[in-house]
């Protein structure tokens, strides 16, 4: 299970990087992906773009939705964790 802690350590442009590619492995839309955490689509916008960081409760979710896809949930991480 991937820990939200390990999340918090990513940076820009890596933590918004890894949403995009989380979100398009899912095949939502960003306005999909915002409904699910909880926020409002230019949020994820943002953090795609690199102009902000989620929070400790979005993170929280995001790694959730990462150990629900399994593997790829972990190739994904892993990928961006380099």
């Amino acid at each position: 299970m991937m820990s939200t802690h390990t999340l918090i350590n990513l940076e820009q442009p890596k933590v918004g990087q890894l949403i995009r590619a989380l979100r398009q492995e899912m095949q939502l839309t960003q306005e999909q992906f915002a409904g699910m955490v909880g926020v409002v689509f230019t949020t994820v916008n943002r953090w795609e773009k690199g102009h902000a960081n989620p929070s400790p409760m979005a993170l929280k979710i995001i790694a959730m939705k990462l150990d629900e896809l399994g593997e790829k949930g972990r190739d994904l991480r892993e990928k961006y964790d380099s």
